[in-house]
């Protein structure tokens, strides 16, 4: 294990990485953030790694869910995720789900983290509404055209903050989604770590008309709940 982690051992220590053996997390969606998310924590030593998605791989899927390749199509995205993430780290267990979140919420399995991975509000709904039943900490990722959003969950609440609907999004640029997915996955392991993390603050991240990359932070307010 030294040796596999060797240069973040080099960043956090060995008693740091060691914690992270004991740690469980749930990935909700296994797409373009899903994908990048698989490669980004799968490797980092997490004991054991949840992947939700009812979903099966479409060519017009790879060119941004870089866990997939060609030949992929018509097979589940929480399997082939899966099996990434034991192939690039021994020392993960990764345990695929085919279903919803609701499916898999049902199951009552205890994670420490919940990262949202997903393409609509009605699900991330359903995560906030789950997190603060459980006690549980989430994470929300989300991306459209050049530009994403973050924000890691803890007294504030997503359904009191944002409108539920069914907009389909519109086109997005496979870059972004792993720009997203690695801030996600940076506060992730910050938490997992015992690291401080700003949490009940959103990040909206875009490229201006010039090219320039934009980050913008609010503050959101304590859930009234």
């Amino acid at each position: 294990m030294t040796n596999y982690f060797h240069r973040q051992i080099q960043l956090w220590g060995e008693e740091r990485q060691h914690s992270l053996q004991s740690k469980k997390i749930a990935i909700i969606g296994s797409g373009g953030l899903g994908s990048s998310l698989a490669f980004a924590l799968g490797a980092s030593g997490i004991g054991e790694i949840h992947i939700v998605d009812f979903d099966t791989v479409s060519l017009h899927n790879i060119h941004r869910q870089i866990a997939f390749a060609l030949g992929d199509e018509g097979k589940f995205k929480s399997q082939v995720c899966a099996s990434v993430i034991e192939g690039r780290c021994p020392y993960v267990k990764a345990v695929a789900h085919i279903g919803s979140f609701d499916e898999f919420s049902q199951k009552n399995i205890d994670v420490d983290l919940i990262i949202d991975a997903t393409d609509n509000l009605a699900t991330r709904g359903e995560i906030n509404t789950y997190a603060q039943l459980k006690n549980v900490l989430w994470i929300y990722g989300s991306v459209e055209a050049f530009h994403g959003q973050v924000c890691f969950f803890e007294e504030a609440s997503f359904t009191e903050l944002f409108k539920i609907s069914a907009k389909t999004p519109a086109g997005i640029a496979a870059p972004i989604v792993m720009h997203i997915a690695s801030l996600q996955a940076n506060l992730a392991l910050r938490y997992l770590l015992g690291l401080s993390v700003q949490k009940d603050k959103l990040y909206y991240l875009f490229f201006n008309d010039e090219g320039e990359l934009v980050t913008q932070k609010f503050a959101l307010p304590k859930s009234s709940s």
